[in-house]
């Protein structure tokens, strides 16, 4: 599955000498998954090796909403293969999206996929465009032009097609969260691609800690920080715009398409940090706030509730600057 590199968020795992008394131990592992990393930090006491399960569990998530697999369900929905059904992943995925599409008023759209491959964001080279290709293309859009009925996807048009990279690695965190759990684990941190969920606490009884990068056009190994939280029980996801784009005729086009226009976005905002209850609507709501700019995503936020986050946007003179909802004031720490 081809995920955004614009997942923004640095893991921080501060040192954390395990109480011996507790009898809990510090395990990690990492992998590779959906065209990313994953990282999984928990405690428990035992000496299973998870690694296995986890790794299932994560191709089993690939065969269902990989767009790179021919053979996935979703791939295969949006062939209009009669004999394909939606499984429980896609399922799930759906109504989740079809939430977060209508909450947000259409900016978190998972059928704008169209529109991102032709600006070159996605499985196809850039195309040259004008405006009736444009608008041409956004015939194809609109999550609610989709249903599930008896088990079937129906589409008002067979050509729409249907992406959830902008949800589905936030899903697979929450997948890994609930399997954590089944096994007895409730005190972990898990990051997929730099979407995060984080449960429970360590033995010494500290927080997990997070840090949000500072948007740089450049990428580099040592990533600089523009903030640090810390985070119980909640997931955290972050959307931006500042490292992939295009200049043309002296024009900076980025790769957040906004899907009434079916153009890129063109607002101050840098990058969006949402914290949620879980990984897929932290995931979701950063993406449709990176499509509605800063004034708008506030407005979405106060409708939405129980929804958090930090942005940061670029001022009139190109100085960085943020703004966090008094929610996300509880949690962060620092600002750099």
């Amino acid at each position: 599955m081809k995920i955004s590199s614009f997942s923004l968020i640095v893991l921080l795992l501060l040192g954390c000498a395990c109480n011996e008394d507790s009898g809990l131990k510090k395990i990690r592992f990492t992998g590779e998954a959906q065209g990313t990393y994953y990282a999984v930090t928990c405690f428990y006491s035992g000496e299973r090796d998870l690694q296995p399960q986890v790794d299932s569990l994560l191709k089993a998530f690939d065969l269902s909403v990989s767009l790179w697999q021919p053979a996935s369900v979703i791939s295969r929905i949006n062939a209009n293969d009669p004999e394909v059904r939606p499984d429980d992943i896609f399922t799930r995925l759906f109504h989740l999206s079809a939430g977060v599409y209508r909450q947000s008023g259409g900016a978190f759209d998972p059928t704008v996929g169209p529109l991102v491959n032709a600006w070159g964001f996605g499985f196809s080279d850039r195309m040259k465009l004008d405006s009736a290709t444009v608008d041409s293309l956004r015939s194809l859009k609109g999550f609610e032009r989709l249903s599930l009925k008896n088990g079937q996807l129906l589409k008002e048009d067979p050509r729409i097609r249907i992406d959830f990279n902008a949800i589905a690695q936030g899903y697979s965190v929450d997948l890994l969260g609930r399997f954590l759990e089944s096994q007895g684990i409730y005190n972990y941190l898990i990051d997929v691609g730099g979407e995060v969920l984080a449960r429970g606490r360590k033995p010494d009884k500290s927080l997990w800690t997070v840090g949000i990068e500072k948007p740089s056009v450049e990428a580099a190994p040592e990533r600089p920080l523009k903030a640090k939280v810390s985070l119980k029980d909640k997931a955290l996801a972050t959307s931006g715009n500042y490292r992939k784009f295009f200049m043309e005729d002296g024009i900076r086009y980025s790769h957040t398409i906004d899907p009434a226009t079916g153009y890129p976005v063109r607002h101050s905002l840098l990058s969006a940090t949402v914290v949620a209850a879980e990984c897929a609507t932290a995931d979701a709501w950063a993406t449709a706030c990176m499509v509605a700019g800063l004034e708008k995503s506030k407005e979405m936020l106060n409708n939405a509730g129980n929804l958090e986050a930090y942005f940061i946007y670029s001022g009139e003179n190109g100085e960085l600057k943020t703004f966090f909802t008094e929610g996300f004031r509880k949690i962060l720490l620092e600002e750099y």
